[in-house]
């Protein structure tokens, strides 16, 4: 069973996500939260495998609750947004988020979505991935830089994950283009992800964009 807390600030939205959740027989939702603050207590107190985050939240932003959940290894963050992005999925994406969705995804996305970074793999909207990469790209690196040194580090095989990982194949895609079992994909990607230091599987597909591989 994936445990999960939703963390949205408009009542009926809340509800709505809820409601889409509980459909599912595979998903529980321990946990609802009004505001940024409420999100992080919540996450601490119930533990739940999964947050899904909204970014713009009163008392405490969805960054800055997303930060917390992460840094103290209460549960995976999946972020909810608006088609226009800004700064705060940017500043999402450096905190450790471990994927994006639109507020308009359709019911079975937003579960399959929840499933699949319950797995330990990253997702993001399709609609927003291209525009996602290019811009953070385009910033000022705050977080990993993107330093074609770092790959040194890495093993061919680390290398040849990390590319995958940057044309945003799921780990059983990695698995078939690079013909291993799933279980090892798993083992690569958590070295890559520990060498590289970096947070999330979307990081990494955002570092090996810049990076050109």
């Amino acid at each position: 069973m994936i445990r999960v807390l939703v963390a949205e600030d408009q009542s009926a939205v809340r509800a709505g996500l809820v409601l889409i959740l509980r459909s599912a027989p595979d998903i529980e939702v321990v946990a609802e939260a009004a505001d940024g603050e409420q999100a992080v207590a919540l996450a601490r107190e119930r533990r739940p495998d999964l947050v899904l985050m909204d970014i713009q939240m009163p008392r405490l932003d969805g960054v800055s609750a997303t930060r917390q959940v992460v840094e103290e290894g209460l549960a995976d963050v999946l972020v909810l947004t608006t088609f226009d992005l800004d700064a705060y999925v940017f500043g999402a994406l450096r905190a450790g988020a471990a994927g994006f969705l639109l507020k308009n995804t359709e019911a079975k996305d937003l579960i399959e979505a929840v499933r699949t970074v319950a797995r330990g793999e990253g997702v993001v909207a399709p609609a927003v991935t291209r525009r996602l990469i290019a811009e953070f790209a385009a910033r000022p690196a705050r977080g990993p830089k993107a330093d074609p040194a770092v790959l040194e580090t890495l093993t061919r095989r680390e290398r040849e994950v990390l590319s995958c990982l940057g044309e945003g194949l799921s780990n059983a895609g990695i698995a078939e283009r690079l013909d291993m079992a799933e279980a090892t994909v798993k083992t690569h990607v958590s070295r890559v992800l520990a060498k590289l230091e970096l947070r999330s599987r979307v990081q990494a597909a955002v570092l090996a964009q810049e990076l050109g591989i």
